[in-house]
């Protein structure tokens, strides 16, 4: 993940294009920023995330709790979201507080990056850069799904994958992806959803 700081309008403005970029039912950058919950909920992440860090804990999970009931989308304050994350739809998003999500990555509705034990510590899955990750999926556990990676509609991925791979079935099975091969063409491709 980009430790790299940017402003705050340079950031929106980076938001808007990878939402853009990823979504072909994006019209415009008004439209986009006003509209998607996606962004919205990161948007609001990034404020509840700071005052998480800062100590303020309590205020930051309130805040979360009021984005989340605004967009459907939860993410708890402590989980670490990269630049350019792109939510599409959103509804039903959940993101664990030890989750890593890494930059340029994508996630549509009904992805829970959740954990499988009640132990303290690292408990939520890490996204790597570029990975994107199918509508209803689950990854759970402290597990890596390494970068460029795709994970399946309905997949539930409780393993570690390394780069590049192609992540489907219950439990998910991973494959390389093959030279070329197209994130939104694997994620609509009908031997992918379960």
């Amino acid at each position: 993940m980009t430790e790299e700081r940017i402003g705050f309008f340079a950031r929106v403005r980076e938001d808007v294009a990878a939402a853009k970029l990823r979504d072909p039912a994006a019209r415009g950058g008004i439209e986009i920023a006003v509209l998607y919950p996606g962004l919205h909920a990161i948007w609001a992440h990034r404020v509840w995330h700071a005052l998480w860090v800062r100590g303020f804990r309590f205020l930051a999970r309130a805040g979360s709790q009021v984005t989340r009931w605004l967009t459907g989308i939860e993410i708890h304050p402590g989980a670490s979201i990269g630049r350019r994350f792109f939510i599409d739809h959103g509804m039903g998003v959940v993101i664990g507080e030890t989750a890593e999500v890494g930059d340029d990555v994508m996630l549509y509705h009904g992805v829970t990056l959740g954990g499988r034990t009640r132990d303290h510590g690292k408990r939520h899955p890490t996204l790597e850069d570029g990975v994107a990750v199918g509508a209803g999926a689950k990854v759970l556990g402290p597990i890596t799904i390494g970068a460029g990676s795709v994970i399946g509609a309905n997949a539930v991925v409780t393993r570690d994958a390394g780069p590049d791979s192609v992540l489907v079935g219950i439990p998910a099975k991973a494959r390389s992806r093959r030279p070329g091969e197209d994130t939104r063409a694997i994620l609509t491709a009908p031997e992918y959803h379960i």
